[in-house]
């Protein structure tokens, strides 16, 4: 893990803080960049996205997909997590303390969105961090690579209906041409040409010509992300400057879920009799988001202004320290998970 990533809550801090500066300084700036949209798809936005998402799916080799029967147990557990359970825990999470506990604490007309921010941020599992948790605590390369290559695979035809049903569920109107718009251009259009340069590079130059792009194009993905946090924070200034405490607010949900399904998964698999080396990045992907998706079509269904928006930021917020704290946990339980009844 690089330096830059190891800090990146602190520069999303730093970010928050630019946004919320500038937002204030220079507010026709961040309007004409606001405007700059095609059926609802904000056009600078959109380019971040893909500088974003597509070095991340660079990395993913859907050949790995053969493999999928070698770790079947911890492949079981971590798609009934990240499809069967962790959007729908998120979405209840989301209702119980946005929409009861919180709901005196929070602006009224953002309840709603905010909630829709949550399920957003845990309908889709991490596609590109979790190669950087397996790898600290030491899990099976092969298992994370075939677990993650399977969730995109998924991701391209489960994103939509889930995310639909539970915004259905919360009484909040589905925009369901610009979700599947945000679905075709944030992950079927990513996945396509990533594949493309992939194939290319690796007919070309084999796998060194694939590495030293990934190498060169690794700090471009956090670069994209932070640049996009700064315009979401130039719109979300007042808001925030006007409830300091939402963003601790949200943040309460998003914890309790991250825990509650990276220790179910770990469990699952040690009930199951996984190796240690598979329940260990099996908990991790249960546990982590896609969040640079979640921003991204948080702003296609309900804009910059939005709560949903914000929310999905918040995700990206904690999403490092959390982590690590996850993988603390996974190597220092490794002897309680190995040893026998």
């Amino acid at each position: 893990m690089s330096t830059f990533e190891r800090y990146l809550t602190v520069w999303v801090g730093l970010c928050i803080a630019a946004g919320i500066l500038l937002g204030q300084v220079m507010p026709g700036v961040f309007q004409v960049i606001g405007t700059a949209e095609i059926a609802r798809v904000n056009l600078p936005v959109a380019v971040l996205i893909w500088l974003m998402i597509i070095p991340m799916l660079l990395r993913i080799d859907f050949a790995a997909l053969k493999e999928v029967g070698q770790h079947w147990r911890g492949i079981g557990v971590t798609l009934f997590i990240n499809w069967a359970i962790k959007p729908f825990s998120m979405a209840a999470l989301g209702w119980l303390f946005i929409g009861t506990l919180f709901r005196p604490l929070l602006p009224a007309a953002q309840i709603d969105s905010y909630i829709a921010g949550l399920i957003l941020l845990a309908a889709a599992p991490c596609t590109a961090m979790v190669f950087v948790w397996s790898n600290l605590s030491k899990g099976e390369p092969h298992f994370t690579l075939t677990q993650v290559a399977l969730n995109d695979l998924i991701m391209v035809v489960a994103f939509a209906p889930i995310v639909g049903l539970l915004l259905g569920l919360s009484a909040i109107t589905v925009p369901w041409d610009t979700l599947v718009l945000s679905v075709l251009l944030y992950i079927v259009v990513p996945v396509i040409v990533a594949q493309v340069i992939r194939r290319s590079l690796l007919a070309s130059g084999g796998a060194p010509a694939l590495g030293r792009v990934l190498h060169t194009l690794a700090p471009v993905s956090l670069v994209a992300l932070l640049a996009t946090l700064v315009l979401l924070f130039g719109f979300q200034g007042q808001e925030i400057i006007a409830q300091p405490a939402v963003i601790a607010l949200l943040a309460v949900p998003i914890l309790i879920q991250v825990y509650f399904n990276a220790g179910f998964a770990y469990l699952l698999n040690r009930v199951s009799g996984e190796q240690h080396c598979v329940a260990g990045p099996s908990a991790l992907i249960g546990a982590s988001n896609f969040f640079e998706l979640a921003v991204a079509a948080a702003i296609s269904l309900f804009g910059f202004h939005s709560g949903a928006a914000l929310a999905t930021v918040v995700g990206v917020l904690i999403e490092v320290p959390v982590m690590l704290s996850v993988v603390w946990v996974v190597n220092r339980s490794k002897g309680w998970y190995e040893r026998t009844a």
